[in-house]
């Protein structure tokens, strides 16, 4: 796949930074910004269950443009709040078809987060992007 403009401009947002303790600060204050959940979508049916961090996310079609989806998101740590900002971010406007297309490897590859995340928190952060993917197909 090819990297897209928008996963290159997040990339070389992550690059003005000069280390990784930077890098991270900036993924936590992304994941603080992340708008809230509403409870009643933090259902199992949401959770992505292969994560050790609790992560819920929840599509939503666009009601202007129904073939595409909004997603909210939630996390209890920190580190993986950033990343499940940066992915309902990433995701979110696009049509399943899209979605599918999208090559978050490039992105996690181009931040460097299997260098600076644990094995299972990385297994984690593809299981994210599986169950965006799943949700989007349930919609398409």
């Amino acid at each position: 796949m090819m990297m897209s403009d928008e996963i290159k401009a997040v990339i070389e947002d992550f690059e003005l930074f000069d280390d990784w303790d930077q890098r991270y600060q900036y993924l936590v204050e992304i994941g603080e910004r992340l708008p809230a959940m509403p409870t009643a979508e933090k259902t199992e049916d949401n959770r992505v269950k292969e994560c050790m961090s609790l992560v819920h996310l929840a599509p939503h079609p666009d009601a202007a443009s129904p073939p595409r989806l909004h997603f909210t998101g939630d996390c209890d740590t920190a580190i993986i709040k950033g990343v499940v900002a940066l992915l309902v971010q990433l995701y979110s406007g696009k049509t399943a078809a899209q979605i599918e297309a999208t090559d978050a490897e490039a992105l996690f590859e181009g931040l460097h987060l299997e260098e600076h995340l644990s094995p299972n928190r990385h297994v984690g952060v593809y299981a994210i992007v599986e169950k965006l993917r799943r949700q989007a197909q349930a919609y398409a």
